[in-house]
């Protein structure tokens, strides 16, 4: 099968100096040029072209490391948060729309990701479950090189930032729970969501539609590559659609329940 010259020219320029120390200085680390182009490399790569290793066992360590630095730099800044508190802020600091930001934002890296014909067409170097996974690729990759103490480091560079964000946001950290607390505060029913999927199995999109009340009014939809983004991002949407309507909805309830006060005085 032949390559891509468009390919070659990708695996060309991760192993000559200026590209590749521009991505080393942004980690902060070097790796080996066999390893950095495994990292780098889409599993639609790996199956147009047998015999060449993809990034996936490597994504696989990077997130456990990142996991567990993430989860020690958190319970060590926060003593007084609870379990939960603390496991919503890691889940925001290492989702796949942070992680994707600081592939394209600091690492810039989306170029040089080797990917199969196809993906490539696809627009996947700009996919965000694609650049997530290849920090997670990279940081186990830094593992492997420069063991625990090298990874830390990378992972510190990388999200240290994001963790200090996570930590000031409110509603951002659950947009679920943050939506059935906004709802119960203003008298209204559990929000549900509405599913529906669509596209091939290995590239399916997800689509959920946030109801609320007997007659299931959609108040935020949303879309994502799995069924808990989809949730989320519809929950965002619903959450400010219900803080818009907020000073009318409890207004009616209060009106509500001064008429109501009035009848049962009149009947006494």
């Amino acid at each position: 099968m032949r390559v891509r010259p468009d390919t070659v020219d990708k695996e060309k320029n991760m192993t000559e100096p200026e590209p590749r120390e521009e991505l080393f200085s942004a980690l902060g680390v070097t790796i080996s040029p066999d390893l950095l182009i495994q990292a780098l490399t889409h599993r639609s790569f790996s199956h147009e072209h047998p015999g060449t290793s993809n990034y996936e066992r490597l994504e696989f360590l990077g997130d456990a490391v990142l996991e567990l630095v993430s989860t020690e730099t958190l319970f060590t800044l926060h003593p007084d948060m609870t379990e939960g508190q603390l496991a919503k802020m890691r889940a925001k600091a290492v989702s796949e729309e942070a992680l994707s930001a600081i592939a394209r934002d600091k690492l810039h890296v989306g170029p040089f990701i080797l990917l199969g014909h196809g993906e490539a067409e696809s627009g996947g170097a700009e996919k965000s479950s694609i650049l997530c996974d290849i920090v997670e690729s990279l940081i186990g990759a830094t593992f492997l090189e420069h063991g625990i103490e090298g990874a830390r480091k990378v992972v510190h560079r990388l999200i240290d930032d994001t963790l200090a964000e996570v930590a000031t946001e409110g509603p951002a950290l659950d947009w679920k729970t943050s939506l059935t607390v906004k709802a119960h505060e203003l008298g209204l029913d559990e929000p549900r969501y509405r599913m529906s999927v669509s596209g091939p199995e290995y590239a399916q999109e997800f689509t959920a539609k946030a109801t609320i009340g007997p007659k299931d009014d959609i108040i935020g939809k949303g879309t994502g590559t799995s069924k808990r983004k989809a949730q989320l991002a519809a929950a965002e949407m619903a959450w400010h659609e219900l803080d818009r309507y907020a000073p009318a909805l409890k207004a009616a309830r209060k009106n509500g329940s001064s008429k109501h006060r009035r009848s049962g005085s009149a009947g006494n």
